[in-house]
C-alpha cells in the first residue's frame, strides 16, 4: 500500500511540474517563456536526482525560471537557428537534381545526427554546471561524443516518449516536458559523475 501511495505521489509531482512548464511558457508568451520554463523544469528534476526530493517544487521552479530568462533563451534560440539552417539545407537537397551534389546528403545527415544528439545534453548541462553559453554548447558536444551509451539511452528514451505522446496526445498536458527532463537528466548526471570521478582519480595519481 505504501508503494502505491509513493507511486501516486510521484505521478502527481511529475504532472504538477509539467503544468508549471506549460503555465510559465505561456506566461512568457511562449517566445520568451518556453526556454526559461524548460530550464526550470530541468532544474527541478536535477534537484530530485541530487537529493533535493523534498524541496518545494514551485519555489525551485520559480527561482530557476527567473535566473534563466536570458541565458536559456540564448541557448534555445541558438539551437532553433541551427535547426532552421539544417531545414533550409534539407529543402535545398530535395530540390537539386544533380547526382554529384546529392553526395552532400551524407555530411548533411551526419551533421543532423550530431546536432540532434548534442541538443539532448543542452539543458541537463546548463542546469548542472555554472557555465557560459558557449561552454554549455561545448560541454554538450563532448559529453555526446565521450558517452555513447548514455547518449543512446537518452535518444531511445526520447523516441519512446514521442511514440507514447503520439498515440495518447492528451498526456502532453501532464507528462511531456517533465518526463523528457527525467529521461535526459538521469543519463546526463551519470555521464557527468563519471567525468568527475576520472578527474578526481587523475588528481590523486598526480599527488
Amino acid at each position: 500500500m505504501r508503494a502505491v501511495h509513493t507511486a501516486l505521489e510521484w505521478i502527481m509531482k511529475v504532472a504538477y511540474l509539467n503544468i508549471l512548464w506549460l503555465a510559465f511558457s505561456l506566461l512568457g508568451f511562449v517566445v520568451m517563456g518556453l526556454f526559461p520554463a524548460t530550464a526550470a523544469t530541468f532544474a527541478v528534476v536535477r534537484k530530485w536526482f541530487t537529493g533535493g526530493v523534498d524541496q518545494p517544487i514551485f519555489k525551485t521552479f520559480w527561482l530557476a525560471y527567473k535566473q534563466s530568462l536570458l541565458q536559456a533563451n540564448i541557448l534555445g534560440y541558438i539551437m532553433v537557428t541551427l535547426y532552421y539552417i539544417l531545414y533550409l539545407d534539407f529543402v535545398f537537397l530535395t530540390l537539386i537534381d544533380n547526382e554529384p551534389m546529392l553526395l552532400l546528403t551524407i555530411p548533411f545527415f551526419l551533421i543532423l545526427v550530431v546536432t540532434g544528439l548534442t541538443s539532448l545534453y543542452i539543458f541537463p548541462m546548463y542546469v548542472h554546471f555554472d557555465m557560459k553559453t558557449i561552454e554549455v554548447l561545448k560541454a554538450s558536444f563532448f559529453m555526446m561524443l565521450l558517452h555513447p551509451f548514455q547518449t543512446m539511452t537518452m535518444a531511445l528514451g526520447v523516441f519512446a516518449l514521442w511514440f507514447g505522446l503520439w498515440h495518447f496526445q492528451w498526456l502532453f498536458l501532464f507528462f511531456s516536458m517533465s518526463v523528457l527532463a527525467i529521461i535526459l537528466v538521469m543519463p546526463a548526471l551519470k555521464a557527468s559523475n563519471k567525468i568527475a570521478e576520472r578527474y578526481q582519480q587523475k588528481l590523486l595519481l598526480e599527488k
